[in-house]
């Protein structure tokens, strides 16, 4: 139960800072960003992780496998997503993205640790894909069908790159019992090494261009507070108590969360996409209580 409370305290998170992140859209790119929002992350989880030293002894390898999946998850991940925004949009991106995020994580849980779903949790995953496709859909900004194949692809690599750093991190939770801080803190690292060598690569702007400065970075310390740095704390606790495609399902309702978001805005809302949440609703009942089945 802890776990996928966790897990859908991140897809909260998420559903927040998404709203904060994209009033950033205009003044940063998307690799200065990451960039910026990983340094904060980082320099918030270091006296949190000082305070609390780790209570055991990794080693060299696991520490090599926490920076590996910061890399994949989160640097090559964010990466292809924002490629895929660029190219195909975000309505199309999120389709491909959290459809196919779970399906992978939990072929390459099976497959990495042997973590296997029993039939209850493949029908609650099944149901919250579906509710979240559908209210994706009715929730398009436009009705034009934008299709460029290299879009679709990125959005492939950063679903594939969701699950990939999703399955080692809970080899690695697992295993070696280490605290979700200084998980998070190794994982962060890794994807800021990837992010600096990729900006120094494609010569990025580091600063925003904005005609607020002092709100602009305002909104994003808000956005990185709740949507990097709880997120990601977050997103280690899930990964210690549950099921890796579990969790990465859970993340996937951050869609309908941010519907009662909008809501509270008082939001025009399709009808449907109320139907489709309360679908979502009984899926994720499912999952939390398939473990008692």
């Amino acid at each position: 139960m802890i776990g996928e409370i966790a897990a859908l305290s991140t897809a909260c998170c998420w559903a927040v800072a998404a709203r904060l992140f994209r009033q950033l859209g205009a003044s940063f790119s998307p690799l200065a960003l990451n960039f910026w929002k990983g340094l904060v992350a980082i320099l918030i989880l270091l006296p949190l992780t000082l305070a609390m030293p780790m209570q055991v002894e990794l080693s060299q390898t696991d520490i090599m496998w926490l920076l590996i999946s910061g890399v994949i998850g989160i640097g090559l991940g964010d990466t292809c997503f924002f490629q895929s925004l660029n190219k195909i949009g975000d309505s199309q991106s999120l389709l491909i993205a959290e459809t196919l995020a779970p399906i992978f994580t939990a072929l390459l849980a099976m497959a990495w640790i042997a973590e296997w779903l029993n039939w209850q949790q493949w029908l609650g995953i099944a149901l919250v894909i579906l509710s979240v496709d559908m209210v994706i859909k009715l929730n398009r900004r436009d009705t034009q069908q934008v299709f460029e194949l290299t879009g679709y692809v990125y959005a492939a690599l950063a679903a594939l790159c969701q699950a990939v750093g999703a399955v080692i991190s809970r080899d690695i939770l697992t295993s070696t019992g280490v605290d979700a801080a200084n998980a998070s803190q190794i994982r962060l690292l890794g994807g800021m090494a990837i992010i600096i060598v990729l900006m120094l690569g494609m010569r990025q702007r580091w600063l925003p261009k904005t005609d607020n400065a002092r709100r602009t970075w305002l909104v994003f310390a808000a956005a990185t507070l709740i949507g990097t740095f709880a997120a990601l704390y977050l997103q280690m606790v899930a990964f210690t108590y549950t099921k890796a495609a579990v969790v990465q399902t859970l993340f996937a309702t951050s869609v309908i969360l941010s519907l009662g978001i909008a809501w509270v805005l008082r939001e025009r809302i399709h009808r449907q996409a109320l139907l489709w949440s309360l679908l979502a609703l009984i899926g994720v009942a499912i999952l939390v209580g398939a473990e008692s089945f």
